[in-house]
C-alpha cells in the first residue's frame, strides 16, 4: 500500500478500510512439511504466504486477548461480589452462571 490508507470494496459491497501501521520483520523457522502445507492454503485462497500467515496471527491473537480480557473481567467481578455478597457459594454460583452464558 503506497498511501497511507486505502479502501477497498468487497463483492457483497461492504468497505474495508486499510491504515498503513509500523511493522517490523522477523525470521521464522517452519517445517517444511508445514510450510507446503500454508502454501497449498494461501494459494487455494488467492492469497500470499505473507497474508495468510498474518490473518492466521491476527485471528489466533484477537482471540486470546478476547480470553484474557474475559479472564479479567470473572477475576476482578469475583472479587467485587465477594467485597457485597456474604456467601462463597452465592459468588460461585453467579460466577459460573456467567461462565455458563458466555460459553454458550
Amino acid at each position: 500500500m503506497n498511501n497511507l490508507d486505502e479502501e477497498m470494496i468487497t463483492e457483497e459491497g461492504f468497505t474495508l478500510k486499510f491504515r498503513e501501521r509500523e511493522s517490523e520483520e522477523i525470521t521464522l523457522k517452519i517445517p517444511k512439511d508445514v510450510l507446503a502445507s500454508l502454501e497449498k492454503v494461501a494459494a487455494k485462497r488467492d492469497l500470499p504466504l505473507h497474508a495468510l500467515l498474518k490473518l492466521y496471527i491476527g485471528q489466533n491473537l484477537r482471540k486470546d486477548l478476547t480470553n484474557y480480557f474475559a479472564g479479567n473481567v470473572l477475576e476482578k467481578t469475583e472479587k467485587v461480589l465477594s467485597r457485597h455478597l456474604q456467601s462463597k457459594d452465592e459468588v460461585s454460583e453467579i460466577l459460573r452462571e456467567i461462565k455458563t452464558d458466555l460459553a454458550a
